[in-house]
């Protein structure tokens, strides 16, 4: 007898789906003679199968598309190396990731049926989330720019997500106008493991702290929470605030938290202690976001302001970038001293990110357009993008870098996920930056930007 490459429960499950495809197809004879020949009697099929009605054509199918979608891409990179070969040898430039800038979308996805408010980058897959005024999230493959699946569950507008968790078992965070924040669990369909409920007013942002195991919240009930992922139990209420926050961050060694919201404030806390560290009235109009610089663009942002002091690459937190309604973009040092004003949005400035090379910091806002800043020029724009979607673009995203952790030698102690050290642990790493980019925009659409 040949050698089959089926377990014993795939060669049952598939025999009963032959089984009961003869007797939807009405071959009652070769349906016999199979079962004979198998030695099932009448009522001997597998109980703990729910259900095989159908499953044989199902598979069918599923083989005939995927083999489509094959030929496909086969036909597609034919295209694209016949471009490939027909180039000049000096158009054949590799973009540095520490300098590439977006310039030409690559895909854009639909299927929201309303404004798209929030994106997330899974850390370490091709996955993409977005959440939208329609209740729904969706979960996108950006490199092909296909949708995956839709993930209902929220009975109100979502409007923030965060990937995190510890790595192999990452969770999507998301949060709502429902007053609550809802945990997915990204390795089994996204399937909602634990909703947590305690604000009073609509939750405007939610993101990991460093560390997986923890979430902070922000709210229009102008307070912060901080919540355990195991239990779902809020750990601590942070009030400050005398408006809406809009907008939460961790610090990248998770002690401390920024926070910017509608009463014109960027606040800085203690993570441990919910204490105020820093009180800084940033804009003349409400805040709608706020990034964490990474140690990459240390350097460059000290020369700002010719600093002879060059923070060191393993400080968690030196400066910060807010933006707001007023049209403009500050960068601040950790003591809240004004470093640069950014200005040429047109209007309100709703996302913006720093670029992992350190060099530049990317924005985008309700002009339509997308503006990349740069440091080395004093903070000039060097790239607008105009009409980047058809309306207001909401959110913009820097897909996360591919970080290779080796073990420092002299001690074999580890770091935390953000690659920093933490105490006497301390781990030499690369980062790999991803040239990717993802915006969404009021006009239904999400899209991808890649090199």
């Amino acid at each position: 007898m040949t050698s089959s490459f089926l377990t014993n429960r795939q060669r049952d499950e598939l025999n009963t789906s032959i089984l009961q495809y003869f007797a939807a197809s009405g071959l009652q004879a070769s349906h016999e003679a199979l079962r004979n020949e198998l030695g099932i009697q009448n009522g001997g099929l597998d109980d703990d199968v729910i259900n095989y009605d159908g499953l044989l054509e199902k598979k069918w199918t599923s083989v005939v598309r995927l083999q489509k979608k094959i030929m496909d891409l086969e036909s597609q990179v034919a295209s694209l190396q016949t471009e490939l070969d027909t180039l000049p040898s000096s158009s054949r430039k590799v973009a540095d990731p520490a300098t590439w800038l977006p310039r030409i979308s690559n895909y854009t996805l639909l299927g929201h049926r309303q404004a798209v408010n929030s994106i997330a980058f899974h850390p370490v897959f091709s996955v993409l989330a977005s959440g939208s005024e329609d209740t729904m999230i969706k979960v996108w493959d950006w490199e092909l720019g296909e949708l995956e699946r839709t993930v209902k569950g929220h009975t109100k507008s979502v409007l923030d997500l965060d990937f995190g968790g510890r790595p192999g078992e990452e969770l999507l965070a998301s949060c709502s106008s429902d007053l609550t924040i809802k945990l997915w669990d990204a390795n089994d369909e996204y399937k909602n493991i634990r909703t947590l409920k305690g604000h009073d007013h609509t939750v405007s942002c939610v993101k990991f702290l460093p560390d997986g195991e923890r979430i902070v919240s922000a709210s229009r009930d102008k307070t912060l929470r901080i919540w355990a992922v195991k239990t779902g139990y809020c750990l601590r209420t942070v009030v400050g605030h005398s408006d809406w926050i809009k907008a939460v961050v961790p610090t990248l060694d998770g002690e401390l938290l920024l926070s910017v919201g509608a009463d014109h404030i960027a606040r800085i806390t203690e993570v441990s202690t919910g204490d105020s560290r820093l009180t800084v009235a940033a804009h003349d109009h409400v805040i709608e976001c706020c990034a964490v610089a990474p140690p990459a663009s240390y350097t460059y942002i000290a020369a700002l302001i010719e600093s002879k002091r060059i923070p060191p690459a393993s400080s968690g937190f030196e400066y910060f970038a807010t933006g707001a309604r007023d049209r403009t973009i500050k960068i601040w040092d950790f003591r809240g001293n004004l470093v640069v004003s950014l200005e040429g949005h047109d209007n309100w400035v709703r996302s913006i990110a720093f670029h992992p090379g350190g060099k530049f910091l990317i924005s985008a806002g309700d002009d339509k357009t997308i503006r990349c800043w740069d440091f080395t020029q004093g903070g000039r724009c060097v790239r607008t993008i105009e009409n980047a979607h058809d309306h207001f673009v909401s959110a913009l995203k820097w897909a996360p870098s591919i970080i290779a952790k080796v073990p420092n030698r002299t001690n074999g102690t580890k770091g935390n996920e953000n690659g920093q050290a933490t105490g006497r642990n301390s781990i030499s790493h690369g980062r790999n930056i991803r040239c990717v980019i993802a915006t969404a925009s009021v006009h239904l659409d999400v899209k991808i930007w890649m090199a």
